[in-house]
């Protein structure tokens, strides 16, 4: 497994990488992925295939501001399992530039320092309807809704209410996914065979490594 590729490795020209390039519509897909599972992959599939998007970023969160660090996977072993359930699929990428901003990592942060570094692409933001609830206290709230489209795609339990104060938000009809991160690791906790719930190699990835045993 190679660690050391990072957001340089994709968005600065590189003669065997070339064709990325090419792609100015991108999502960015924010998670902690502790560990990334198949309900991840299928909404950013859905997501890619039925927007205008031309590709997505997997951006790899060192810490949420709204959730607790304990429990949380290494942030290489994390995008080592994106890369890995990713794998030679082109239309993806797993992204590490959080893990060197300043933590926690906060999303307008990122979106700016991307905006301003690569201002010829357009980004937009992927989220799950849980997230529109607590959507008003992130930083800099009016920012990102005034400057970036927002793809909101259905979570369990929440309802898609419309959100009038958000310009360029899109609601897409994308599959009800009901498998978590806290179900894989409790479950790898339990000793439960549950590898049908994983990317193969990701979860490959996973047993070798004796993640979340303990």
């Amino acid at each position: 497994m190679n660690l050391d590729k990072t957001i340089s490795d994709i968005l600065i020209p590189d003669p065997h990488r070339i064709d990325k390039f090419k792609k100015n519509k991108i999502g960015l897909f924010f998670g902690t992925f502790n560990p990334v599972h198949n309900g991840h992959m299928i909404i950013a599939n859905y997501i890619l295939e039925f927007s205008d998007l031309e590709q997505i970023f997997f951006v790899v969160s060192p810490q949420n501001p709204f959730k607790k660090k304990s429990g949380l996977l290494e942030d290489y072993h994390r995008l080592a399992l994106v890369r890995e359930a990713i794998g030679d699929n082109d239309k993806y990428i797993a992204v590490d530039i959080e893990f060197k901003m300043p933590k926690p990592s906060y999303t307008i942060d990122t979106l700016t320092y991307l905006q301003e570094k690569y201002p010829e692409k357009e980004f937009a933001l992927i989220m799950g309807s849980d997230n529109l609830q607590n959507f008003h206290k992130w930083k800099n709230y009016n920012q990102i809704i005034n400057n970036y489209k927002i793809i909101v795609y259905p979570r369990p339990g929440f309802t898609q209410k419309k959100y009038t104060d958000i310009p360029k938000l899109e609601i897409i009809n994308a599959p009800l996914m009901e498998i978590s991160a806290s179900f894989i690791r409790e479950s790898v906790r339990n000793k439960k065979d549950i590898r049908y719930f994983m990317p193969e190699h990701a979860w490959n990835y996973m047993k070798e490594m004796h993640f979340y045993e303990k």
